[in-house]
């Protein structure tokens, strides 16, 4: 396994866990990132480079951002942002891997884009969930606010230096799981 791959792996992990916060931020990032020529893409997915997929990336982007600060509706997002972030995650990880078999890409890409992606998704959904129950929605602004800034910042490391990302994902990972086990084990 050359550098190249390694690097690539752990950039499609970064923007997989970025996914998990927002589902059009790490394609934003990717889409620049590959427009500008500073990273290479698998051939059947150039066209994330291309001035129509970044306007259109752009946009949605925006949309997304600014729909999650309307309360209610960041719930009802969250209903589809679970499989659509899955979704995303495979594709990102597709997208980003070097060198491989198209087996193991695959494999690779929903084992680790798609299950970081849901596991993301899966926990700041619950966690906005449990902000509209005791603050009657108030707090999810602020809750957005993180989210955004999370995935604008794991797209960014990721992009810029994927080795520490994938050690922020495993963090990541770990502090939901932590915090799952004390709910856990609070609730009972």
């Amino acid at each position: 396994m050359t550098t190249e791959t390694i690097i690539s792996i752990c950039l499609g992990i970064g923007l997989s866990a970025s996914v998990g916060f927002r589902v059009f931020v790490p394609l934003f990032a990717l889409s620049i990132t590959a427009y500008l020529g500073a990273w290479e893409l698998n051939e059947s997915w150039q066209w994330i480079g291309s001035l129509s997929a970044l306007i259109v990336l752009g946009v949605a982007t925006l949309l997304e951002i600014f729909a999650y600060y309307i309360p209610y509706v960041d719930n009802l997002l969250d209903t589809i942002a679970i499989p659509l972030a899955t979704i995303a995650g495979i594709a990102v990880m597709v997208s980003t891997v070097a060198d491989l078999s198209p087996v193991v890409t695959w494999a690779l890409a929903i084992i680790a884009g798609g299950g970081t992606a849901a596991a993301v998704a899966g926990t700041t959904g619950a966690t906005r969930l449990a902000s509209t129950a005791s603050t009657g929605g108030i707090a999810n602004p602020v809750v957005s606010t993180v989210e955004t800034g999370a995935a604008v910042v794991m797209s960014v490391i990721s992009i810029i230096l994927p080795f520490v990302a994938i050690v922020l994902v495993f963090l990541i990972l770990f502090l939901f799981f932590k915090i799952y086990k004390k709910f856990k084990t609070t609730k009972a």
